[in-house]
Parts: C-alpha cells; structure tokens; sequence
C-alpha cells in the first residue's frame, strides 16, 4: 500500500500504453494571483493527465477494476456512460486504447470541444435537452444500457467506489509525497465528489488536522444547503449530492459565482502561464479568498486543476477571443 512506503512519482521510462502516463501530475506554486495571500498556495496540475484532465485517472481505473473483476471484456462489452465532459473523454481514451465499444450521453450545453474529442477517440455521442441537466444523461444513458441487454456496462462514475479508490491511491499520495507532508488544506471541486473524498480520506489518514474544503458553483448551491440552478461551471455542480460525496470528510463548502471563477481562469493565463478550465478558475479563487484569512498565514493550501483550458475555448470563459480571433483581419505585408 502507498502509506506504507514513498510513492513512486516517476513515468516509466517508455510505456507501453497511454494508461501507464496517467497520473504522477506536478505541482505548482502560484505566485501572482495570490499576491494577497499570506497563505501559499500551491496547484496540483491535473491539466497535464494525457487527455488533460484528472478524470483520466477514473476512466482508466474503472475500467481495469472491472476488467479485473471479470465483469468487462474488450471487443464484447458495451459501455455506455452519461458525462458532463471530462470523464467521458477520460473512458474514450481508455476504451480507444483497450478496444472498447463506447457510448457517452451528455446534456447539449457542454462545450463543442467536448463533442469533438469523443468522436475524435471513436466514441459515439448522444446529446441530452439542457435543462434537464446531468439528471437528463444519467436516465438517457441507463434507457440505451438496457437496450444494449446483457453487453452494456455502465461505469456510473458518481456511485462506483473505485472512482474514490483511484484518489485513494494514486492522487492522494502524490500529494502527501510532492509537499513531504507539509500540507494543511486541500480544496477541490465537487462534480462527483471522488477527487475530494478519495484525496482527503488518504490526506486525513496521515494527519487528521488537514482541512478539506469543497467548491460548488454559487448558482446551484446543493452542499450548502440551497436548491440546484443552472450555472456556467462545467463539471461540478451536478444539482446532487452524488454517493461518491463524503460530506463527512468536508469541513466547508465554498460557493464560488460562475463569473468569478471564469475570472480567476482568465487571469490564470495571463498571470501565471497556466492555462485551465473554468472550475479550476472556481477552486483557485477560493483558495484566494481563504488564503487571506489571519489564521491561514504560513500555511499550505493544495488546490486541484482539474483540466487544461484548450477545451473551453468556445465556452464563456473565451468567447470574447473566439470572435476576436474569427474577425482578425489580416495585415498587408510590403515585399
């Protein structure tokens, strides 16, 4: 077990397949957004996975923990699973690399990015009306499984417990190794709650002080206690309370509004060289507002960039540039 010796950090030298590049992601100090922090705070660039973003690690993890079981065969099993985004491009990879046939249900208001990749890895897509959400994809998604009979597995990311056991053992370590133990709080968005409860059961069971705190998008406060909404952060924020979620390991919640967290992404770019999804904008302001507070001085807060900013590029977070870019003119150039 990881607790008992140093984590390895290292990729193979060559791998073998994409799935042996997942994970071991580096760490980064921020140093300019955080300028009025006296807290340090410190980014955990899940951005980096090789289909840049930390559902890499789920999408490899539930699919050889089921092939391990036996409950999945390549080339005969169909798998079919509703996605927000990330975790469907995650399984496309995986399912490319191993064989698999696969089908993703998504709500329409994901970015076209998104819709690009899974086709691009040979998934098939299946769109659902926006407004009704995750909730939409996740009754769409079980209609086809059923329709596939005895072939269809369905990961089912927000209930599979080894969505929390790959954070448990991979992620989690990686962050107690990367810091020496030097950690004192570690915040994370909440989609399906696996980061957050996977990371915080290893984190808490090497030093129960560390603090856990938990981003939802303002708009659709659910952990807080307020009714669901729409909002703009994509992949947190389901609307739900997912099973994967141990609100027991939360010591808060922070809300974050969609504009604020589309800010801080901005600004990520611009500032710091790192470019990141519109919920890393989200756990990154927070870490801002809570690295200000007196008693968090000198200490050490661990935020996690869940995935890389080339996705969102026709989203709000860059809409602007989108179009700036589209009506560039050209310039004439004197031979």
């Amino acid at each position: 077990a990881p607790e008992t010796m140093a984590y390895n950090l290292e990729h193979p030298k060559i791998a073998n397949d994409i799935t042996e590049l997942i994970g071991r992601t580096p760490l980064l100090k921020l140093n300019k957004v955080t300028k009025d922090c006296t807290a340090e705070v410190v980014a955990k660039l899940e951005s980096l996975n090789p289909s840049s973003s930390l559902k890499d690690r789920i999408g490899c993890s539930m699919i050889v923990e089921a092939e391990n079981r036996g409950d999945i065969v390549a080339g005969k099993t169909r798998i079919v699973e509703p996605t927000s985004g990330n975790t469907g491009i995650g399984l496309a990879m995986v399912a490319a690399a191993k064989g698999y046939d696969l089908t993703l249900v998504m709500p329409e208001s994901m970015s076209l990015e998104r819709r690009v990749l899974f086709k691009a890895f040979g998934a098939k897509l299946v769109l659902t009306p926006a407004a009704l959400g995750i909730k939409g994809s996740i009754k769409k998604a079980e209609d086809i499984a059923s329709s596939y009979g005895d072939d269809a597995w369905m990961p089912q990311q927000f209930s599979n417990p080894d969505n929390v056991k790959i954070h448990m053992e991979t992620t989690g370590p990686e962050i107690w190794e990367q810091t020496d133990g030097k950690i004192d709080a570690v915040i994370a968005g909440v989609g399906t709650g696996g980061t957050l409860t996977g990371i915080s059961r290893f984190l808490k069971s090497k030093n129960k002080d560390i603090k856990t705190i938990a981003v939802e998008p303002a708009e659709s406060p659910v952990m807080s206690g307020g009714k669901p909404g729409p909002h703009k952060i994509q992949g947190i924020g389901a609307g739900f309370i997912p099973i994967n979620c141990d609100m027991d390991l939360v010591d808060e919640v922070v809300p974050v509004p969609s504009s604020d967290a589309m800010t801080m992404a901005r600004r990520l770019a611009t500032e710091e060289g790192v470019f990141v999804g519109i919920s890393s904008g989200a756990v990154v302001h927070a870490a801002c507002e809570i690295g200000k507070r007196p008693d968090m001085k000198g200490k050490r807060i661990v935020v996690i960039v869940a995935s890389f900013g080339e996705r969102y590029l026709s989203t709000a977070l860059f809409s602007d540039l989108l179009e700036e870019a589209k009506e560039q003119v050209v310039e004439e150039v004197k031979l």
